[in-house]
């Protein structure tokens, strides 16, 4: 029983010493973590419409009905599709075993 008594006091103490109160919430975001929210932040702004786009000449522009799509369509219905133009992006050499 002695014991007992004794070791209340001393976890009492121990209690005493953890940190009750919250840190202080940052000043810009309110939040208790500074980088809380910075993934959320991020996906947004890598989403923000080009405010300046450049249209080609041959492909969709704003306001279009829709009928280059249809005509798409019916070119692939028809097995009639255009050729891909093929580009080439880099050039030079490739080295390895042949």
């Amino acid at each position: 029983m002695s014991s007992r008594l004794l070791l209340a006091p001393i976890a009492l103490l121990m209690l005493s010493a953890c940190n009750t109160v919250p840190p202080a919430p940052h000043p810009l975001t309110g939040s208790m973590d500074p980088g809380f929210g910075e993934a959320v932040k991020y996906d947004m702004a890598i989403q923000v419409i080009d405010p300046d786009p450049v249209y080609t000449e041959e492909g969709s522009q704003p306001g279009d009905s829709g009928a280059k799509g249809a005509e798409a369509v019916k070119r692939y219905r028809t097995d009639k599709v255009k050729d891909v133009d093929v580009m080439e992006t880099t050039s030079g050499s490739a080295s390895g075993p042949q």
